[in-house]
């Protein structure tokens, strides 16, 4: 299972990324969680300790390794497309709670359509873990639809759009599902968190068709004390985890029928 978890920002994308992660990760599977957010913060909320989180420098940072795998000259006129990556998740991933954190990173360019060593590795290090593992792969995605410009996330299995009960987020679910399409990843799905009461689920779901639509995430103080803390909100919110729990089981269940 390769999944993609996209939407605007501040959603709660690494909220959910997160709980999914452990929530696969208690059932003895093999779990990546992978952070393409440069505001990384997935380790937290999985439940790394600060310290050890210190010592870790997002891969698109790793200038070294990066002209050494792709053979890059300084003006990056010449590098190599296809560069070795399938060391790069054990060697520089670190693991907690019976989840391997990568650090990706991201590209810090004006276009969204870059070509260079850095993207080279990023997308060849997400290939790697799409195409050529049978493990639980979970992509924190940065805020916005940049990313599906970059063709990064081509090859997912699946989109899980976070959004909130509102029209913005509605409009980015929508150009998800659009731009997801053009990379030939049919499965966008949909999970509407900080849902206040009942006119809030009303509202999502009749903007979003059901068979998108995995459930929904009750606003939750507790998650935002977890934050505070720097701790995983799973179990540290029974709520906020067995929501997601049953949203996690929904998602199998439609992911086993498109089998």
């Amino acid at each position: 299972m390769k999944i993609a978890v996209t939407g605007k920002g501040g959603v709660g994308k690494t909220t959910v990324s997160a709980v999914l992660a452990r929530l696969y990760a208690a059932e003895g599977k093999k779990v990546f969680a992978v952070d393409v957010d440069p505001d990384a913060n997935l380790g937290l909320a999985l439940g790394f300790p600060e310290e050890a989180l210190e010592s870790i420098v997002p891969i698109s940072k790793m200038r070294k390794l990066i002209e050494e795998r792709t053979v890059a000259d300084k003006s990056n006129t010449y590098y190599k497309v296809n560069p070795k990556v399938d060391d790069i998740p054990e060697t520089y991933g670190k693991e907690y709670n019976g989840v391997r954190l990568l650090l990706l990173g991201t590209v810090e360019t004006a276009g969204g359509g870059c070509v260079c060593p850095e993207n080279v590795m990023l997308r060849r290090i997400i290939n790697n873990l799409v195409l050529h593992r049978d493990d639980i792969v979970i992509l924190d995605m940065e805020a916005g639809l940049e990313h599906l410009g970059r063709g990064t996330t081509e090859g997912m299995d699946q989109f899980i759009v976070v959004i909130e009960p509102g029209a913005r987020s509605i409009q980015t679910y929508r150009n998800v599902k659009r731009l997801a399409e053009g990379l030939g990843v049919k499965a966008v799905k949909v999970i509407a968190n900080k849902v206040r009461n009942e006119e809030d689920e009303k509202f999502v779901m009749s903007k979003i068709p059901e068979r998108d639509f995995l459930g929904c995430i009750h606003y939750n103080p507790e998650v935002i004390e977890a934050d505070r803390e720097g701790v995983s909100p799973y179990g540290f919110s029974k709520a906020a985890t067995d929501e997601i729990r049953q949203i996690k089981e929904v998602f199998d269940t439609m992911s086993m029928q498109k089998q």
